[in-house]
């Protein structure tokens, strides 16, 4: 299946849609179309169907720099939570 990327702005954010499958041959144009000056980003994933490993991993990227992720389905939050980047040395954990 394919990945469909559909962008637009708003009130000084850019709000991507994406629908389908976000796999390794789609996140160079997902990661490009993410590429706004500026802009706070957030990411619409009601109709994301599924993501392989390289899809997850650019999702993950994204939100830690800052990206919202909209209506991200539970099945995929486990997996990000999974794949939490390292902490920093001296960097507090949650309690």
């Amino acid at each position: 299946m394919q990945c469909r990327i559909d962008a637009r702005h708003h009130e000084q954010r850019l709000i991507l849609h994406l629908a389908g499958d976000l796999t390794e041959e789609y996140v160079p144009a997902f990661l490009e179309a993410c590429a706004s000056e500026g802009a706070r980003l957030v990411i619409e994933l009601d109709e994301l169907l599924s993501t392989d490993a390289v899809g997850l991993d650019a999702l993950r990227h994204l939100e830690e720099r800052g990206a919202l992720l909209v209506a991200l389905p539970f099945y995929l939050r486990l997996k990000l939570d999974k794949l939490e980047s390292p902490r920093r040395p001296g960097a507090r954990r949650p309690i």
